[in-house]
């Protein structure tokens, strides 16, 4: 029989074929973990029902024919109805123990048409967000039995017939019975559909001070000032600061704010350039890791600028949380001062999302009888955004994703206006007041609206949410330790100096003029919580535990501290102390010989440490990740830290160090450190490594734990390796330890 609008599928049978040894996988599991335990819980005599056999054969499936519904079905999904013939030599024998019934099934013919629905289409792999499978009407079903005779007299299957076990089996192939495989989880379409954002990140660019002056005069004899800007990056949302005139201690005065969607690995990446008519000269640039900035929540510093010799930037970072209720909505009003301007701009309240999916029964636009081009616009106070384009259709499917940030959201509208693009003339609008949003559970809407000066049954459905955006500190895990500190990948140059923050909150000098707009009154009192509330009971101001990526870390010497609030220094030993010195490898020997006086030496007698250490090419990086390490000696633990160079180059500026992990001799540092070096260059480099023992400026047990270097002259480089290292004296003959 020839359906003209049916295909054959050769290459169709050609895979199947290939599969069926594991699609009869599939049919063996589902007999005996789903088919066998429904049958022994149907009827207590069949309790003891069991499968001695299941063998499907080796005869394939057959695709007879496949039809492709192209018209009247909906745009998200494909149907495909597959003829399909199953004649098989199959061996399947069942037992019931009870009864000592035994039978089986000699060979299974099923002829029918299968319904295939790859469903929904979703715009990220796989493509296809589930498969539904099943038949339209029953299959011609035909089985051959062995011993049905015996199955039949056993209680409870008395008053069967193989008739009846033959349609019992095809109703349950037809509809409403389907096997439906999820390719990608549902909470996985409702945030492709729908994604909300991890946090919007507000950026103040303040100022920057003592930048290098790029401008020169008579052919480079006189140095001249700068006219810094600024670029600020998140992901894939750049920003732009004013260019500031001949100076170079430039006040900007600026607030970015930005979405952050993903932010493990994420970071705000900012470079400051000196605008020139013909190129802009670069003034230094820094990087700064998210997920510091939300344990921090608010962040108001002096930062050292990277890969210059010179020149600072003052920030103020705030990490605001998307709230699904309108409780802190006053709060937040009051703080950005949205609560008395009447103002459509400014800092933001709230951010709208927005899910434009699909609008039915659209007017035709000018012609008659004709499908319009249509195109929605969308707005919020003065900001616009507008859709693809969708052509020749009156019935539409958008399924795009869009953002505003609010500044009021009692006083502000959604306005929607769908357009027709062929003749630039407008199909029916709708407006929103946002207050609608605040009285709906969850600030949720997702409904069909109805469109003014439209067509009478026009409806366009979208999903739109309301969040608050809140500098409120979410609650922490038991396990957090410590205030965290912002990461700084880039590496520094010579020069910089080297002064850390301590874990107590630093208030800005009272006569600073430096702006604070939109800041509310509290923030400096929520601050001083935070440091708090993040250090271990009974701490007292001690180092941070969570250095800098580069040796230099967040600047505070800006500010004057009130006696409450007393600048720490870094424990850092001079160069003067480092291990190179004769000194300190005395005083290692010294302990080594106490060792082996008091002690067996194992094979890693100073202990060991546990490092991953590869190259990144796109980033041009080393990047050393210090995990752990094993100290050997010192009865009431050490104060370890670990230093590093990438040797020839021991500079202060090229010197990584991990935090102090006090009175321990296991301590976990996993710590990130990289260093700005290409491939050929590093294989060329040597890996320096030291755990040294902090203890306290006047400690007499202050000096070397142990000692690495490893050659970097390594083809595996590129992919990387984490590894155990034994430390020795010297740091020569490193072995891995696993």
């Amino acid at each position: 029989v020839h359906f003209p609008d049916t295909e054959r599928a050769e290459w169709l049978n050609k895979t199947v074929k290939q599969m069926w040894p594991f699609i009869c996988q599939f049919i063996e599991k589902l007999f005996r973990e789903t088919i066998e335990p429904a049958v022994r819980g149907a009827n207590n005599h069949l309790s003891t029902f069991s499968f001695t056999k299941i063998d499907i054969g080796h005869q394939p499936l057959r695709i007879n024919g496949v039809k492709v519904y192209t018209e009247n079905v909906d745009k998200r999904q494909i149907i495909l109805d597959l003829q399909i013939s199953f004649v098989g030599n199959s061996e399947i024998d069942l037992e019931i123990k009870r009864y000592f019934c035994r039978a089986g099934v000699k060979s299974i013919q099923i002829h029918g048409t299968m319904r295939v629905i790859l469903e929904p289409l979703i715009g990220d792999m796989p493509l296809i967000g589930a498969l539904s499978l099943f038949f339209l009407r029953k299959p011609l079903l035909e089985i051959n039995w062995t011993g049905l005779t015996n199955l039949l007299d056993v209680p409870g299957l008395n008053g069967l017939s193989d008739t009846i076990i033959l349609d019992i089996i095809s109703n349950y192939l037809v509809l409403p019975n389907r096997i439906t495989v999820p390719l990608v989880s549902e909470v996985q379409i409702a945030q492709l559909r729908f994604p909300i954002p991890k946090g919007v990140l507000r950026i103040h660019f303040i100022e920057a001070q003592d930048l290098e002056g790029k401008d020169t005069y008579l052919k480079g004899i006189v140095k001249g000032k700068s006219d810094p800007y600024g670029i600020i990056r998140v992901g894939n949302q750049i920003f732009q600061s004013k260019v500031i005139k001949e100076n170079l201690n430039p006040k900007w005065n600026e607030v970015y704010e930005a979405l952050v969607y993903e932010h493990p690995g994420q970071e705000l990446e900012i470079e400051l350039f000196d605008e020139d008519p013909d190129k802009d000269d670069f003034l230094g640039s820094l990087m700064i890791d998210l997920i510091e900035v939300e344990k921090e929540r608010l962040l108001d510093e002096w930062f050292t600028l990277d890969e210059v010799s010179k020149g600072k930037l003052h920030l103020k970072l705030e990490w605001l949380t998307l709230m699904p209720t309108a409780e802190n909505l006053d709060k937040v009003l009051t703080s950005i001062r949205a609560d008395k301007d009447q103002a459509n701009d400014g800092l933001s309240s709230a951010l709208l999302i927005l899910y434009l999916d699909s609008a039915r029964n659209l007017p035709s636009g000018k012609k008659i009888n004709s499908n319009p081009n249509p195109l929605v616009l969308l707005s919020v106070g003065h900001k616009a955004q507008e859709s693809k384009i969708r052509y020749k259709t009156n019935e539409p499917v958008w399924e795009e994703n869009f953002t505003f940030f609010v500044h009021n959201p009692k006083r502000q509208d959604l306005e929607v206006e769908v357009r027709d693009e062929q003749h630039q003339c407008s199909l029916g609008n709708l407006k929103l007041p946002l207050s609608q949003l605040l009285e709906s559970e969850d600030l949720t809407m997702h409904q069909r609206f109805h469109l003014s000066n439209s067509g009478p049954n026009s409806t366009i459905n979208m999903k739109i949410a309301l969040r608050v955006l809140s500098l409120e500190k979410q609650a922490r895990s038991p396990d957090h330790q410590h205030s965290a500190q912002v990461k700084r990948p880039s590496v520094c140059k010579d020069g910089r100096k080297s002064s850390f923050k301590p874990q107590v909150p630093v208030s800005p000098p009272p006569d600073s003029n430096k702006p604070v707009p939109a800041s509310p009154v509290t923030d400096s009192d929520k601050k001083t919580d935070t440091a708090e509330k993040s250090q271990p009971p009974n701490a007292s101001p001690q180092w941070p535990t969570d250095l800098s990526r580069s040796s230099s870390s967040l600047q505070a010497s800006n500010f004057s501290y009130s006696p409450s609030h007393l600048s720490v220094k870094e424990p850092t030993p001079s160069i003067a102390s480092d291990i190179s010195l004769p000194i300190a490898t005395q005083e290692l020997r010294q302990r080594l010989r106490q060792l082996e006086n008091g002690t067996t030496l194992g094979q890693s007698p100073l202990g060991q440490i546990q490092l991953t250490i590869r190259h990144s090419s796109q980033r041009n990086k080393l990047i050393v990740v210090v995990h752990s390490n094993l100290i050997a000696f010192s009865e009431e633990g050490s104060d370890p830290y670990v230093r590093m160079y990438l040797l020839p180059d021991k500079r202060r500026s090229g010197r990584r160090k991990t935090h102090v992990s006090k009175k321990t001799l296991n301590p976990v540092f996993d710590q990130i450190f990289d260093f700005s070096v290409s491939l050929p260059e590093v294989q060329r480099r040597t890996l320096d490594v030291a755990v040294k023992n902090s203890g306290g400026f006047l400690s007499k047990d202050k000096g070397l734990l142990g000692k690495l270097l490893i050659p970097l002259a390594s083809e595996e480089l590129a992919k990387g390796w984490t590894q155990w290292y034994d430390l020795t004296e010297d740091g020569t003959r490193p072995q891995g330890a696993s």
